[in-house]
Order: C-alpha cells, then sequence, then structure tokens
C-alpha cells in the first residue's frame, strides 16, 4: 500500500521546528489523498522525536537508530532512510528545505531512481501524481511541475507552511536498526553549534537583516543586533556584508547564501540587489529602511521608512522595548 513519507528532522529527541511542518503538510495531504501517513526519524534520540509526530497528525513513524547513525555521514544516513522508503512504499516524501535536506535530496533520487525538487511552496495530489509549486530565476518566477514517478521526493520551504498541533494526538514508533554503511567517501569531523540563544535564521518568524547601509561592522553590531533582540528575531546580512567579512556566512541571506520565509523580515540598509530578493521575497511582510528612496528593496516591500539607519533604528529598537514586543 502506497504511504506519504514525513522525514522530521530532530536533534537528541527534539523535534526542529520545520518538522512540524512537514508533518502538518503531510497529515493534510494524506487525509486529502486517502494514504497512510508515516513519519521518519533518523539519529540519537530519533524514537523520542518520533513519539512527538502525534502532536501533528501523524499516528505512526519509523524511528531508525544504531551505532551506524550516531554520527551524520551523508551516504550512511541516506542508505538507511531509502531503506525505510522502499520498506514503507512511499510514493511522496516530504521533508524541509534546510541543508539537511540539500545534502540528502540528491543522494535519496540516485539511490530511489527519482528526480527530487527542492525547495517547494505548494503540494498537492490528483489522479495519481504529484504537483508542486517553487520559486524559479532567482524568485522572479514561480515554476509548477507534475512528478510522476514514484517516489516523488520533495522539500518544504521552511515558515510557508503551517504547523498544526492536534490536543491528545499519539504515534505508535517503530525502531530499525540501519543498514550496514555503504563504503564513505567523507567523515564529520566536527559539529558546530550556534550561538547559544540565537534564533535559527531559516526557523524565524522574524528576521532582521543589514546590509552595506550600515557602513562598517561596529555600527552592524551596534543597530542591528539590539534591535533583533527587539523584536526576539534573528540577524541577516546582505551577501555584500558576509563578503567584507562583518558577519558569518550563516547569516548570509540571498541566492548563495540562505532562503528565508519568516513573517517578518526587516531589510536595513539594504539595497535589494535581485541576489538578495531571491532569498527573502516569500516573507510574508517586508519592511525597508533605507536614505535612497530609490532603492529596488521598496519595490517588493510591504512597509518602506526613507531615513537614516542611524536615526531610524534606535527609535525603532526603543519604541518595541517599550512595547515588549521581543517578550
Amino acid at each position: 500500500m502506497s504511504t506519504i513519507l514525513a522525514v522530521a528532522e530532530q536533534a537528541d529527541g527534539t523535534l526542529r521546528k520545520v518538522a512540524g511542518e512537514v508533518a502538518s503538510e503531510a497529515a493534510r495531504l494524506g487525509k486529502a489523498s486517502g494514504l497512510t501517513v508515516v513519519g521518519v526519524t533518523i539519529g540519537p534520540g530519533a524514537a523520542a522525536a518520533a513519539a512527538r509526530l502525534g502532536e501533528f497528525g501523524v499516528g505512526r513513524a519509523v524511528a531508525i537508530e544504531g551505532g551506524e547513525v550516531a554520527d551524520y555521514s551523508g551516504e550512511a544516513y541516506a542508505a538507511a532512510l531509502a531503506g525505510v522508503l522502499r520498506a514503507q512504499e512511499a510514493r511522496l516524501v516530504l521533508m524541509g528545505a534546510t541543508s539537511f535536506a540539500r545534502d540528502q535530496l540528491g543522494r535519496l533520487g540516485a539511490l530511489l531512481d527519482s528526480s527530487p525538487a527542492a525547495d517547494c511552496i505548494a503540494v498537492s495530489m490528483k489522479d495519481g501524481s504529484v504537483r508542486v509549486r517553487r520559486p524559479v530565476y532567482a524568485g522572479k518566477a514561480i515554476q509548477t511541475l507534475t512528478l510522476r514517478g514514484s517516489p516523488a521526493i520533495v522539500s518544504l520551504r521552511p515558515n510557508v507552511f503551517a504547523a498544526a498541533r492536534i490536543d491528545g494526538g499519539r504515534t505508535d514508533v517503530e525502531t530499525v536498526a540501519p543498514p550496514p554503511p555503504p563504503e564513505r567517501r567523507g567523515r564529520r569531523i566536527e559539529r558546530v553549534a550556534a550561538g547559544g540563544g540565537r534564533v535559527e535564521l531559516t526557523e524565524a518568524e522574524i528576521v532582521v537583516s543589514g546590509g552595506r547601509g550600515l557602513k562598517n561592522p561596529e555600527t552592524f553590531k551596534r543597530l542591528i543586533e539590539p534591535l533583533a533582540a527587539a523584536f526576539g528575531a534573528a540577524v541577516g546580512a546582505s551577501r555584500a556584508v558576509v563578503d567584507a567579512g562583518w558577519r558569518p556566512h550563516s547569516e548570509q541571506v540571498g541566492q548563495t547564501g540562505k532562503t528565508v520565509a519568516p513573517t517578518l523580515y526587516v531589510a536595513c540598509g539594504i539595497s535589494g540587489a535581485i541576489q538578495h530578493l531571491a532569498g527573502m521575497r516569500t516573507a510574508r511582510t517586508i519592511v525597508a529602511i533605507n536614505k535612497d528612496r530609490d532603492a529596488p528593496i521598496f519595490k517588493v516591500a510591504d512597509y518602506g521608512i526613507v531615513g537614516d539607519v542611524e536615526e531610524v533604528l534606535p527609535a525603532l529598537t526603543a519604541a518595541l522595548k517599550e512595547l515588549g514586543a521581543g517578550s
């Protein structure tokens, strides 16, 4: 019997935010198509994380745990996931469009003879086919694809699909051991965690980004970080800022950085080059702050403030603190 599989990312037994979005979308598609939905988790703590998928409407899950997946290996994880996808006769496989998916999509496509669709913003099923929509050409167009092969493997852009919680939902979890690993051509040397207490950029509901208009790294830190803290937001940056060494690449938003789709995106001193717009134009609300009234960023902004960031940002930060926006 064909199934819909929701690959739910987790870390040490805790589901990532995007996992709830993937699980909820799988549950919605399962209800609409009549197909059984199965969650899949992998790595240390997989069983504990899988047990939480019932909160998002997934009643059955497979947890892959064991020594072969104790440390991340692209080859070992792909082999283990492919084995479960075959055993569950997956028709559709959903996962979040994260760094994990970017590493796994191609591997799973090769192992399962499928052509994955990445970074999708809509998914539907009709007459045995899977249809998806996703941005292309740096976000200037939306492509519609029909995936007739099986399984269809799709990654979903974070913050686009709602995570719908269900009271009292429970999950029956089956724990399986991973297969013997294939030949490993790479190994993980080190795992570096993001700064303590910081909101992860791609999963943040609010992102505050800065560009060259901040003039120097000291001004960026002095103006952007307090504003982000007042919002309870993640900090983003333009490519020019990252290339200049002001901020790490992990904060870069754009075509060669990360794609974000927050509820609110605040662009400070960012002109709005097409490469940057490709990474943030699907945000639900965009606020642009720039002293150049002709800056391209204003063409995509829902709200614009023409003014000097040295004047606007401290005033905005103070107002937010007074209102307690980040609490």
